[in-house]
């Protein structure tokens, strides 16, 4: 079927965030939650991280990219996005596998924030010993 557009869905998680991610050809537009990544991610750093797979694999300029995100900060959303643009990336072209792999951009961050206990103010904090 000639004509038809080649899409491509992968998911990406990080601590509370979710990213749903859509790949296809094209010229190298990027758009998050219908806004575009600079609009969505102020900070050049969480950019960077979004961008350093299509960097890795050549891709920055031949792959539209259209994701939505959920859940967390702005840092759990970008590592998320992260994952799910490696993930679609090896949908297209299973090539592209050794270096995401190498750079370390397919395996899931498992960090979380540890539960507050009980009978404390936080995670590790604890209340101020009284010896009398």
């Amino acid at each position: 079927m000639e004509g038809t557009i080649e899409k491509f869905y992968a998911t990406g998680k990080r601590k509370e965030s979710i990213a749903k991610v859509w790949i296809q050809r094209g010229d190298g537009k990027i758009s998050v939650n219908n806004k575009t990544i600079k609009e969505y991610f102020c900070r050049e750093s969480l950019e960077c991280i979004i961008k350093h797979p299509l960097i890795t694999t050549d891709t920055l300029t031949s792959i539209d990219i259209h994701a939505t995100v959920q859940g967390g900060g702005l840092s759990g959303q970008s590592g998320a996005l992260r994952l799910g643009i490696s993930r679609a990336l090896i949908l297209t072209d299973s090539s592209l596998r050794a270096p995401l792999k190498k750079a370390g951009f397919l395996t899931r961050d498992s960090r979380t924030v540890e539960r507050k206990k009980y009978g404390q103010p936080g995670a590790r904090k604890k209340f101020q010993f009284s010896k009398r």
